[in-house]
């Protein structure tokens, strides 16, 4: 039976792209977007920082093909799904990759030249919203609405203090107990209902989510 190859020799293999961008993404995902640096990504890799340089112009170019490669990781509709079911597909894919790379939301957000696979990523899009029978303006909307929906899910979810039942409950008791007595009295009733009731944030994001879509599929076919 052959060995399994050591981490020495897997840093030998030769470097590639797809390599590169990969370990770049599992830096940015274990440490932050702040933490990667050509130096630290080759160091990662077993090679001197200079030679990533035949397979990536700069570190822009890094950036954007690890934005490139998250993005493909979003489920994309099937021509055979309905829109509603497609779009719903989509954004809870969405969510569940922007929980995997929190750092890619804001870089794919500061994009001025979407790349080839992002294009391609917005036509089966556009194209689905089309097929199912939205006007230009109406799937252009339908589009940003639910993007805006989900990216902002996204960010509300890091920044919340939602994590197992006892630390959301020793959190949420602690915001209750900083408030002025009697001066955000629906601000202490939401909180406390939280800690007799959990926060499930994907049963709300889905939740919302429908809500959404009801209403575009009730709108779609208006004036």
């Amino acid at each position: 039976m052959p060995k399994k190859p050591t981490t020495a020799t897997a840093k030998k293999r030769p470097l590639d792209r797809e390599r590169i961008l990969r370990a770049a993404i599992g830096l940015a995902d274990a440490g932050g977007i702040e933490s990667l640096s050509m130096r630290r990504l080759g160091r990662r890799l077993g090679v001197e920082a200079m030679s990533l340089y035949n397979h990536v112009s700069n570190k822009d170019d890094l950036l954007g093909g690890m934005v490139d490669i998250v993005v493909g990781e979003i489920e994309v509709p099937l021509s055979s799904q309905s829109w509603k079911e497609a779009m719903r597909s989509r954004a809870i894919s969405m969510r569940s990759v922007f929980n995997r790379h929190p750092w890619a939301l804001g870089l794919l957000e500061a994009r001025r030249s979407p790349s080839p696979a992002l294009l391609r990523y917005m036509e089966a899009v556009f194209g689905l919203l089309r097929q199912g029978g939205f006007s230009i303006p109406k799937a252009r909307c339908a589009f940003f609405v639910l993007d805006s929906y989900a990216y902002g899910s996204s960010i509300q979810e890091r920044s919340l203090p939602i994590g197992s039942p006892a630390e959301s409950r020793h959190a949420t008791e602690h915001f209750v107990g900083q408030l002025p007595h009697g001066e955000f009295p629906y601000l202490a009733e939401a909180a406390t209902a939280i800690m007799t009731s959990p926060f499930d944030f994907a049963r709300e994001f889905e939740l919302g989510l429908d809500l959404l879509l009801d209403a575009l599929e009730a709108w779609r076919g208006g004036e």
